[in-house]
């Protein structure tokens, strides 16, 4: 028997479908009904189904939030184990939500809550009974909203944050650092709250888990080149890297240049040379580094790879290791590295170690 409301929403429906169809595919429970919580007082659930389980009766009750972001799901563990603790002491809590992902799903094992959410995963476990099911790839609706977060204009500001982790932000302090509006600064800070990265202090925000936040743009990552472009140049060694140098120094010109990727790492923590030696460069320099670096079209094979970024903060960033060698920093490094092949994360995780290591 399903007793549902005719005022209930959409996402409560779906939760009871998803529900009463998973409890379905174990033939030893015996659903006697689920019924949503009428409109009212929030009594701190949304979903209370009533089972057997070989001749015992059991209470599942549920909580459903429509974001599946760690801040959320916190709270409605919270709210459920204030119910169970005031109202059915011998019930089975279990969050729902439209996605959880990886994180999520850690907090409620953690907080011995079961969960479900709408794309599949699921786990419930009391007395004879163990579910456990678990989808591989994200929602697309997930993977937009996470790759939002992460686009050039957002880049500007993780960087900001990621280089000094621990210093507190206020948004004007921010959106002039990594020159963006104060909307955008908030609407990143909410997302960085959402997903536990960030949290306001006194002084405004901190990184609380920036592992887990550049891990997390790691898999979301996007080229920030607009266009690529393959050169070939006699230079080599000693004369190409004075010649680099000679172009990296004319950045107060028009144009800016920068090293990058395993040219960059070079710089920044070596870790084993290349022969293809790369750039970011606005397409004002284009010419400079033609120039300065003798570069002619590839026709016998790139040795130098010259990216045009979509956004040019990434040149906000930059760092010199040593006079002359200005690089992108070490966060941007790591991530163009970590694309490019088995070599590439070999080199990432190597720049990783030296460089972005926090507490």
């Amino acid at each position: 028997m399903l007793k549902v409301s005719n005022s209930v929403k959409g996402l409560e429906q779906q939760a009871v479908r998803a529900l009463t169809s998973l409890l379905e595919e174990v033939p030893a429970i015996k659903i006697r009904d689920v019924s949503i919580e009428p409109d009212g007082p929030d009594r701190g659930i949304d979903i209370l189904a009533r089972i057997n389980v070989s001749g015992q009766r059991y209470s599942i009750v549920c909580e459903v939030k429509s974001s599946g972001q760690p801040r959320h799901v916190r709270t409605g563990l919270l709210q459920l184990r204030n119910y169970v603790a005031h109202h059915e002491l011998d019930s089975l809590p279990v969050f729902i939500a439209p996605y959880l992902s990886a994180e999520a799903r850690a907090l409620c094992r953690e907080e011995k809550v079961g969960f479900l959410d709408l794309e599949g995963n699921a786990r419930l476990v009391f007395d004879g009974v163990f579910i456990e099911r678990q989808v591989a790839k994200k929602p697309a609706a997930e993977r937009r909203e996470l790759r939002s977060l992460f686009k050039p204009k957002s880049a500007r500001i993780l960087r900001v944050l990621l280089r000094n982790p621990d210093r507190a932000w206020r948004v004007a302090d921010l959106a002039g650092e990594s020159q963006v509006s104060f909307g955008h600064v908030s609407n990143v800070r909410s997302a960085l709250i959402d997903n536990e990265w960030a949290k306001l202090s006194e002084g405004g925000l901190v990184l609380s888990k920036p592992d887990a936040l550049l891990d997390a743009w790691r898999e979301a990552h996007e080229s920030p080149a607009e266009r690529r472009e393959g050169f070939y140049t006699t230079l080599h060694g000693r004369p190409f890297d004075e010649a680099a140098r000679q172009a990296l120094g004319s950045n107060s010109g028009s144009g800016q240049i920068a090293l990058a990727s395993f040219s960059a790492a070079q710089w920044l923590a070596p870790y084993g040379r290349t022969s293809t030696h790369y750039f970011y460069a606005e397409t004002d320099a284009i010419d400079r580094l033609k120039r300065d670096l003798k570069l002619a079209s590839a026709q016998k094979g790139e040795n130098v790879v010259v990216m045009v970024p979509k956004d040019s903060g990434l040149f906000l960033d930059v760092v010199e290791p040593a006079p002359g060698a200005i690089c992108t920093s070490p966060v941007q490094t790591y991530l163009d590295l970590a694309q490019a092949g088995e070599r590439g994360r070999e080199a990432a995780d190597h720049l990783r170690r030296e460089k972005l290591s926090w507490k």
